[in-house]
């Protein structure tokens, strides 16, 4: 009699394990291990500053870039005053002059302009550091002029013993400007907001973005800021050319530009020409035959590119909200 199948045992059920709880201790080493990573990161960044501190030497100092080779004994200094004139890099233009002013072995400038000019302040601190130096160094500065060099860019320039500007050079702009937003009916018309201003008096608020201007207010800022700056503007220019009379200067000062070959017609420059001719003419002055022509320049550094002025790019603070909404009164050659 044959056998039948021979049962099989039930398979084994596996029941689904409930998730794990983490404890208090995983999630404490975790943090601890995610600030242990970031303190790694930092810390190697900090080695790579440092190590770049040392290659190039402090993140603040100036150091050489020579253009032309020649008798170290002999240097033309090259400083260039480039963009926009505001108080950073005027500062950093007077810096570098003074940093000339050390050094025994440069016997002239180069004033490398190519600007439309900037601020009031900015370009006359750097007028006033190259009449300075040409004072108590008794050397000579020779302003070379690039593609632009109008208003505060022509401002700076006339500190110069003489003047050699580019055949497609555009400068001149004898003049001053100023300009700001008025919002009122952007802000009361279209979003309904009302400004609340408290002042001790009535100028206080002059110039104010929340109201158009009254006549009296114009006059009065052309009486306080506009004539004054102007009328300083133009007395630059008549003592930095000798050639031109004040008369002279009044009549040039109507804000127009001039291409090079009318302004050393109206004798705002004294020649045409590029930069190894700005080169020989500062030997000349100098009274030498040979130079080494070298450039200012700075190290790459971490303080720079982390520090607050590199910060000030990307924050808003109470001080940007402030530049931006306040009335620049310009040295510039502005196109609206």
């Amino acid at each position: 009699m044959g056998r039948g199948p021979v049962p099989q045992p039930p398979a084994p059920v596996w029941a689904a394990s409930p998730p794990k709880k983490k404890s208090g201790w995983g999630i404490f080493w975790g943090i601890l291990l995610g600030l242990s990573v970031l303190a790694n990161i930092v810390f190697f960044l900090m080695i790579i500053g440092l190590m770049a501190v040392v290659v190039t030497g402090r993140a603040d100092m100036i150091t050489e870039k020579v253009l032309a080779p020649g008798p170290r004994a002999q240097k033309i200094a090259v400083i260039r005053v480039h963009g926009v004139i505001d108080s950073v890099s005027a500062q950093d233009v007077v810096e570098q002059i003074k940093h000339a002013r050390k050094d025994r072995h440069v016997k002239a400038l180069i004033l490398n302009v190519d600007s439309p000019g900037g601020t009031i302040s900015g370009s006359d601190q750097i007028h006033n550091e190259i009449v300075k130096y040409r004072s108590e160094k008794a050397r000579p500065v020779v302003g070379f002029m690039q593609s632009l060099a109008a208003s505060g860019g022509y401002y700076v320039s006339v500190a110069s013993d003489e003047i050699v500007a580019e055949p497609t050079t555009i400068t001149g702009s004898i003049g001053v400007i100023m300009g700001y937003l008025v919002l009122q009916d952007l802000l009361e018309g279209k979003l309904g907001i009302e400004p609340v201003i408290i002042k001790s008096g009535q100028k206080k608020d002059w110039p104010s973005s929340f109201h158009k201007p009254s006549e009296e207010e114009l006059k009065y800022f052309e009486e306080k800021v506009i004539t004054p700056a102007f009328e300083r503007f133009k007395k630059i220019v008549t003592d930095g050319r000798g050639e031109l009379s004040a008369e002279d200067v009044n009549q040039l000062a109507d804000g127009g530009i001039f291409s090079a070959e009318e302004a050393l017609s109206e004798k705002l420059i004294d020649e045409i020409g590029y930069f190894d001719d700005a080169v020989s003419k500062a030997k000349t002055l100098a009274g030498i035959d040979e130079a080494q022509v070298i450039e200012y320049t700075r190290p790459f550094s971490f303080a720079g590119l982390f520090g607050s002025e590199a910060k000030s790019i990307f924050k808003l603070d109470r001080n940007t909200i402030y530049e931006l909404s306040t009335p620049q009164v310009m040295y510039l050659w502005s196109i609206h």
